[in-house]
């Protein structure tokens, strides 16, 4: 019930945190920088940021949140949160600035150290993709709603693999067995990737490179509650809320769960920063 109760909020937050990145967008009013790391951040980045917490404050102000955009609180101070959001303003600023269209707002609350609720908006297709852990996935565009289940990949079958645009192919080719038929699916944003799978419209999507907890947040529920799982690169669950740092280890989304993917992907060192 708890759940059920935010999602509508977190869903009416993302399309309007939607709004104002779409709007800079269209305009070209925007500025850009680039943090330590050297990742792009934009003043859209920032805008949206500041709507999402203070829509979440005003609704549950007594549930802390962790975004992309804001400084991180050491573990000692949030290791025992029962609950927080957990928030990446924009996925995909590089396709933000490089005028692609593939981004969006991702919005999650983590419950006793996993992803409980997901919410992912796509301004320019205007869908949104969303979870509550036990109820399900759906894909709402318009008025239109559709539960999400991952497909249902045989062995042997023609496996579709949500890549990059910005990425060079041959990491993720060296992981793959060498007689599996292969076709892949170009887009940008991490989240929306994860979300091709969830829909059934890709098979898996291998992450290789940095990423944080809040690009795996709210497609973990998503993809979970459309049968699918989030693993790192080898094979093992990620974690929440666990290390000073949110850095994510590489990681794959897979559809199908019970294929033997160790059979079609090769497992990869998964370092985690502590």
């Amino acid at each position: 019930m708890f759940l059920s109760k935010l999602l509508e909020p977190a869903k009416t937050t993302a399309r309007e945190a939607g709004a104002i990145l779409w709007e800079m967008y269209q305009s070209g009013d925007f500025t850009e920088q680039h943090k330590q790391d050297l990742s792009p951040v934009t003043s859209a980045d920032l805008a949206a940021n500041a709507h999402i917490i203070a829509k979440l404050s005003a609704l549950t102000p007594d549930i802390p949140i962790i975004s992309e955009e804001t400084q991180l609180v050491p573990l000692q101070q949030r290791y025992d949160w029962p609950r927080y959001w957990l928030i990446d303003p924009m996925d995909g600023t590089q396709e933000f600035v490089a005028r692609s269209g593939d981004f969006a707002v991702s919005i999650a609350l983590v419950e006793h150290g996993w992803p409980a609720l997901g919410v992912i908006y796509w301004p320019k297709e205007d869908i949104l993709y969303y979870a509550t852990r036990g109820h399900g996935a759906f894909k709402q565009q318009k008025n239109l709603i559709k539960r999400m289940q991952v497909h249902q990949l045989q062995l042997g079958e023609q496996m579709r693999i949500a890549v990059s645009r910005r990425q060079p192919l041959q990491p993720i080719t060296a992981l793959l067995n060498a007689e599996q038929q292969v076709q892949y699916i170009p887009l940008g944003s991490c989240s929306l990737k994860s979300c091709l799978v969830a829909e059934g419209k890709a098979d898996c999507y291998l992450r290789l490179g940095p990423t944080g907890e809040w690009d795996t947040g709210a497609v973990q529920v998503i993809v979970e509650e459309a049968g699918g799982k989030i693993l790192d690169s080898q094979f093992s669950a990620l974690s929440y809320n666990q290390r000073e740092t949110l850095a994510n280890p590489d990681f794959m989304v897979i559809g199908q769960a019970e294929l033997p993917w160790p059979e079609l992907i090769k497992a990869k060192s998964a370092s985690r920063i502590l």
